[in-house]
């Protein structure tokens, strides 16, 4: 699980992953089986590497591995997709869209409309909703030396005025949003140069600003004094791109989650003082790494992505709100199967002996003779699932061409042969005659077959009537 997105409201979750499904969850609408109400594909064949909700609820950022990122409403269905830029010119500035895979993407905390993105090509790009056809306006971190570098992720201030980028080359920058050529604060070895800063994020009450870095180091800065970090935690492992850090709601306590590899113990929730930057508290989520953590403010729960495929989430019965709590409490909702199978029984004891119903001994024999009848127990074809959907190839292939291959090919009978052929069932014709034989018994004449001519030797014949092979 690669991306998680809750409304403001706290009603529904959305989480993306690396098998490019988006799942939509609705906690008021769920039961204890805690099953998704809806899954789609927004971006074909690209991980999903960032969903989040507007500021108002309305919309879905959409930020995959490709060059355009998608806005989706609600429900699933398509707003916006930005465009694609112009590979073939060489200033970011000039092209009206990304040219490279994106990295990652949010809304503006204020203005429901705008978002931003920052993407492989080395540009950050604000957009608006309501203009697909080109960025609003390009932001170009650059390394020491002036160069271009690569911004891997990237975030807005909490009143919206302050734009950060988080790059390869270990800087953290930031802008005026209304400034895009010069950077107003900067911070050159903020994480070690080559890693990818996978988070940056604000506190709430804007002062200070918290980094996730590929170094294994979460870190906490004050932009005004960007020379040094406030405080910093080590050894935290992180193997993915997109690994989270974030405040609660109260601004006390930073939390961010580790990777592992396979079998090497279990990914766990950290939780760190921010003042004093003490780990606090963890819990061991799983046995694979933990890629993304959310704290939602108003229903004061903890969503958890990882690394096998997991959303889980975190409450407090009495401290939490709504949310998860909603669908905990409501039982799994079993189907009986007698009741989708038999027809109601009606008694009508004075009516003609033509219109009478047979009386029934129990439902359990009406449903084994049901079972039995091919036509009230036929078994719908299941649906295509499994392997060779979404973008896996199966064993043999999803093509109608695999399949033809599988039942019609495999029919290695030569008629080349048509002796050979009508001969292969004489045994079984001579043993037991059903059809033809006992008809003919009388009058059939002795059967003579030609023999087998041998191939013509072609030796004695001249050069030009011999066959080339």
């Amino acid at each position: 699980v690669s991306a998680l997105g809750l409304d403001p409201s706290g009603a529904r979750l959305i989480t993306g992953g690396y098998d490019y499904d988006v799942k939509f969850w609705d906690f008021a609408g769920m039961d204890a089986s805690l099953q998704a109400f809806r899954s789609l594909q927004p971006c074909e064949c690209h991980q999903i590497k960032s969903l989040q909700y507007s500021s108002t609820g309305d919309v879905i950022l959409v930020v995959s591995g490709n060059s355009q990122a998608k806005v989706l409403d609600r429900d699933g269905f398509p707003v916006m997709e930005c465009i694609k830029g112009d590979q073939y010119i060489v200033d970011m500035t000039n092209t009206k869209g990304h040219t490279a895979m994106l990295n990652s993407g949010c809304w503006h905390p204020k203005i429901k409309e705008e978002f931003l993105t920052c993407s492989n090509d080395g540009t950050v790009r604000t957009w608006d909703v309501n203009n697909e056809k080109k960025h609003k306006s390009v932001f170009k971190p650059r390394s020491v030396q002036g160069k271009r570098v690569i911004p891997t992720t990237c975030t807005y201030s909490r009143d919206g005025k302050l734009i950060a980028a988080g790059c390869q080359d270990g800087s953290i920058q930031i802008w005026d949003r209304n400034m895009s050529v010069h950077t107003k604060f900067h911070c050159r070895q903020a994480h070690a140069p080559g890693t990818d800063t996978s988070c940056l994020t604000f506190s709430y009450d804007g002062t200070v600003l918290a980094s996730r870095g590929g170094d294994d180091t979460l870190k906490l800065w004050d932009i005004r004094q960007f020379k040094k970090p406030l405080n910093s935690a080590e050894r935290l492992p992180s193997f993915f791109p997109m690994t989270d850090c974030c405040f609660s709601p109260d601004d006390k306590i930073l939390v961010t989650g580790t990777s592992v590899k396979k079998g090497g113990g279990s990914g766990k929730l950290f939780f760190f003082y921010r003042e004093t930057f003490q780990k606090m508290y963890e819990i061991e989520v799983t046995d694979a790494s933990v890629v993304r953590c959310l704290w939602h403010p108003k229903l004061n729960q903890i969503m958890v992505g990882t690394g096998n495929g997991l959303a889980k989430v975190y409450y407090d019965p009495v401290k939490s709100q709504r949310g998860a709590k909603l669908c905990v409490v409501k039982t799994k909702r079993k189907e009986r199967q007698a009741e989708t199978l038999t027809q109601d029984y009606i008694i009508t004891p004075h009516a003609l002996p033509m219109f009478r119903e047979p009386r029934q001994r129990s439902t359990r024999k009406q449903l084994e003779k049901d079972r039995l009848d091919p036509m009230k127990s036929h078994k719908p074809e299941p649906p295509v699932a499994g392997p060779g959907r979404g973008g896996r190839v199966g064993t043999h292939g999803g093509t109608l061409s695999s399949y033809i291959v599988k039942n019609i090919a495999l029919d290695k009978t030569d008629d080349s042969n048509p002796r050979e052929a009508i001969l292969r069932h004489a045994k079984e014709a001579e043993e037991n005659p059903y059809w033809v034989a006992p008809a003919y018994a009388k009058t059939q004449p002795k059967t003579v077959f030609a023999e087998v001519e041998p191939e013509d030797d072609e030796t004695d014949k001249p050069e030009w009537k011999k066959r080339k092979i």
